[in-house]
């Protein structure tokens, strides 16, 4: 992937440097969005540059200087933590529901909506899902709508609930403040994105991978896939384990780093962009003698507004490439080949 971008050490870009294959195996491109969340002059436009090229290029990106509070990361990887050393029998009070919110044990998914590899084996690794957090009341929870139902807490696990939620909050606001750069990136005007994260979906998802047997080699914390939305916010802590795969068809470790957000975009926006932007595929893999953490936060389109090609991203010479498909039908297909509970 010749001409990819990355950041040289520790130094901040105003502009995006080019380099070879070989850098990717130390770092992956870094933007710098604290210029545009101090609202600096200019900076809207050049953070959209940068965020174009590597959208285009690569797909895969981290993120510094973001404003949200490193205790509060802390807190919520504590949170995990805490709920996943909960007996089983515990974990399964809350079992994955019809709405993917609630706990999933290891190997209860497979990447079978994959277009990267054939899976072969179900996903090794354990995850708390949840939502928005609705209440009884909630106009979509009284009408039943699909994926939009009320959040599943385990019982007697203090503080858990509030610090998993401010963590949440934190990030859907950034997925907020990030959406005129992504407009302007596509040379729309900077609130276009606005209607159709009105509210934004959110899949919250606290990812606990195991201590994988060197004895199985196509054991995979999670296989080779790309992602089905808008953007995904995964913070690591700690221990390596996610790989990105090169246009050439090789993998290679992404780094661990501290109070940094990698960001990829997914299916649904390539598909908005009419493939202008990446939807990288990736894995996780743990190689490690311990057990691995991470958290991931799905930032994507309200599930019934209509997405269709952007008119940025077509004209005479390309023509739109999908028909217009909500975010709904694209996300049920989605998790109904990947997720066992939703054959049953």
């Amino acid at each position: 992937m010749s001409g990819c971008i990355h950041l040289q050490g520790e130094r901040v870009m105003n502009e995006v440097v080019k380099t070879t294959d070989e850098a990717l195996d130390v770092d992956i491109p870094n933007l710098d969005v604290g210029p545009y969340l101090r609202a600096e002059a200019g900076a809207l436009e050049r953070l959209a540059a940068q965020w174009r090229q590597v959208c285009e290029e690569v797909g895969f990106f981290s993120i510094q200087n973001h404003g949200i509070d490193p205790d509060l990361i802390e807190r919520a990887f504590a949170a995990s933590r805490r709920f996943h050393s909960l007996p089983l029998e515990r974990k399964m009070e809350i079992p994955l529901d019809s709405n993917n919110v609630g706990y999933m044990p290891v190997n209860a998914s497979m990447q079978r909506h994959s277009q990267v590899e054939k899976a072969r084996k179900p996903n090794y690794n354990a995850s708390f899902f949840c939502k928005l957090d609705r209440g009884p009341d909630d106009p979509a929870v009284k009408a039943g709508l699909p994926f939009m139902g009320m959040n599943q807490w385990p019982r007697d696990l203090p503080g858990f609930r509030e610090d998993v939620m401010a963590y949440q909050n934190a990030v859907r606001a950034l997925g907020q403040k990030m959406l005129p750069v992504v407009a302007r990136s596509l040379d729309l005007p900077q609130d276009f994105f606005a209607p159709y994260f009105d509210p934004p979906q959110i899949a919250h998802r606290l990812l606990h991978y195991p201590i994988r047997n060197e004895a199985e080699p196509e054991q995979f914390g999670t296989g080779a896939h790309t992602d089905s939305g808008f953007l995904t916010f995964l913070m690591q802590h700690g221990v390596s384990g996610l790989q990105i795969r090169r246009r050439d068809g090789t993998w290679f470790d992404v780094p661990v780093l501290p109070g940094r957000f990698v960001i990829n975009t997914g299916d649904m926006l390539r598909r908005w962009s009419n493939d202008r932007f990446l939807s990288t595929p990736h894995r996780v893999l743990n190689v490690s003698a311990v057990e691995r953490y991470s958290i991931a936060l799905f930032f994507d389109p309200n599930l019934d507004q209509l997405i269709e090609c952007l008119p940025s991203c077509q004209g005479p010479d390309n023509p739109p490439k999908y028909p217009p498909i909500t975010y709904r039908e694209y996300f049920t297909n989605f998790v109904n080949a990947n997720y066992f509970h939703r054959q049953k």
